[in-house]
């Protein structure tokens, strides 16, 4: 009989359900196959004019039905298809899930077609007839609901039957992981036993594309796209802006063994550290980052020495891969020119309030299929960062724990670790 609970005396956290959507494909089959055979998925816009932008790359996922329909719509599609994925794998009714729900996802903005409309349903009005059509206009429109923040997971709990109050959370490129985080603890502490947890966005938008741009945050290697993002390279230059989604279906492993469920993972433990330095930036000391790692160690039960691969953040921002460098290696010490740390978003980009989730759906893959993805386009080291980035070939590799980095914009850190097997 297995242990049902932790070294803290919790409920174990197991996964039974994975959903996966990026640049690469839809589902966690074509994917993984991607992945693992070092493809990428970065290409040039087509969305919207690019001619006078430094960045026209992206890795954006053109091929669902809502690509062109705007944000919402896009997030919206991008959560329901993983969280279908997912769901169906756990062998749970897609139509009364029955747990809560927390998603990750871009605060939502109105489009400018939509802006637009509105500006130009009646100009000429003031006062308080102007509000009525105002409000008139949101109404014909349709993006009244679309473009409040909650509206996705609304639809997501209608359509997956999930019980109480859908949580919607944004903590930046961190969200994925803070989702998955608040379905392990909502598990631990008994209120339910079972949790869908989602990270998915699709705001590749020409805004977002400019806001980051004005950050000096995106590579602008536009002529050959899928050598742009480069981990740890010494001329890496800037992040690719990306779209995507991952889902997990959580339960304890007791409900999740009673009903005769595949257990594809165990959520061993969370750590999250806020990080007061800077907007933007991380602080350079990479003290946040480091009391994350630490802190999932410990929420976990392991040591240092017990991590096999590290899933990291590895944005290919000059200034993060140095600051995850650091904290790694504050946290491993001589280790961590020795152990596997790749980065999967050489191939995806950086998918935003999805990448926590995304790549915890790939952690627990690598442990599943015994191969650690590569590090694309390790071409050109970094003398300062001296890491085993697993270059360029996938690796066969047995795996069986695995620490999840996500440390993201205004310091809100989050790291996941996982098992293979419950202890």
């Amino acid at each position: 009989m297995a242990n049902l609970r932790d070294h803290m005396g919790r409920p174990i956290v197991a996964v039974t359900g994975i959903g996966v959507v990026t640049s690469l494909g839809v589902g966690k089959k074509d994917n993984w196959a991607a992945l693992t055979s070092g493809k990428s998925g970065i290409h040039p816009i087509t969305r919207f004019p690019v001619d006078h932008l430094n960045t026209r790359i992206s890795g954006m996922v053109d091929f669902l039905p809502s690509s062109s329909k705007g944000a919402s719509h896009l997030t919206y599609e991008l959560a329901e298809t993983a969280a279908q994925e997912a769901v169906s794998e756990a062998g749970l009714d897609s139509g009364d899930f029955a747990g809560p729900l927390f998603l990750a996802s871009p605060p939502v903005e109105l489009d400018w077609a939509d802006r637009f409309s509105l500006y130009n349903s009646d100009k000429n009005d003031g006062g308080a007839e102007r509000l009525l059509r105002v409000a008139r206009g949101l109404k014909e429109l349709d993006i009244f609901e679309t473009t409040q923040f909650g509206s996705i997971a609304d639809r997501l709990a209608d359509r997956f039957g999930t019980r109480g109050l859908p949580i919607t959370l944004s903590t930046a490129c961190a969200s994925g992981a803070t989702a998955i985080q608040l379905g392990v603890e909502a598990i631990r502490r008994g209120e339910c036993d079972k949790a869908l947890s989602i990270g998915a966005d699709g705001s590749a938008t020409a805004e977002a594309l400019i806001r980051f741009s004005l950050l000096s945050a995106l590579s602008t290697h536009n002529d050959i796209p899928e050598k742009a993002s480069k981990p740890f390279s010494k001329d890496r230059d800037g992040f690719v802006l990306a779209e995507g989604s991952g889902a997990l279906v959580l339960e304890s492993l007791e409900a999740a063994l009673a009903r005769g469920a595949t257990i594809l993972g165990i959520m061993r433990g969370c750590g999250e550290r806020a990080d007061d330095f800077h907007r933007t930036r991380s602080k350079p000391d990479a003290s946040p980052a480091i009391a994350t790692v630490r802190a999932a160690l410990a929420d976990a039960g392991l040591s240092e020495d017990e991590i096999d691969y590290v899933n990291a953040h590895g944005t290919s921002t000059p200034e993060n891969d140095k600051m995850e460098h650091l904290s790694l290696s504050t946290v491993f010490g001589e280790r961590v020119g020795s152990m596997p740390i790749s980065s999967n978003k050489s191939m995806i980009g950086h998918t935003l309030s999805a990448a926590g989730a995304v790549e915890a759906a790939f952690s627990l893959m690598t442990m599943r299929e015994s191969v650690i993805p590569p590090t694309i386009n390790y071409d050109n080291p970094d003398p300062a960062i001296v890491l085993d980035v697993v270059p360029n070939k996938k690796r066969n590799a047995e795996v069986g724990t695995v620490l999840s980095n996500s440390f993201g914009f205004g310091g809100q850190n989050t790291c996941l670790v996982m098992a293979r097997e419950p202890v």
